[in-house]
């Protein structure tokens, strides 16, 4: 498989893993409005720039052809709540 196979395969996991980080910064962003709204901004700022890598993935999916048909290499990728990279 060559290097832009790959990215047909990696590309959408990665716009849906930003994806799932958006949500959750989001979430936070909600519950720290109150009690610390500096932060809840912060992290609304973060979830804009998860938004512009989010388009900007889009955009190199579709210049290198779109998802690979059947995935090819398969990766897994488990989360939990509260996980750290």
């Amino acid at each position: 498989m060559n290097n832009i196979e790959k990215l047909r395969v990696m590309l959408p996991h990665w716009i849906e893993h930003n994806q799932g980080h958006g949500k959750e910064f989001s979430q936070w962003a909600d519950k720290l409005t109150v009690d610390n709204p500096e932060v809840a901004v912060l992290l609304r700022n973060a979830v804009k720039s998860l938004e512009e890598a989010e388009t900007a993935l889009e955009e190199t999916l579709g210049r290198v052809g779109g998802p690979l048909a059947g995935g090819g290499v398969h990766h897994h990728h488990h989360h939990g709540s509260g996980h750290h990279h």
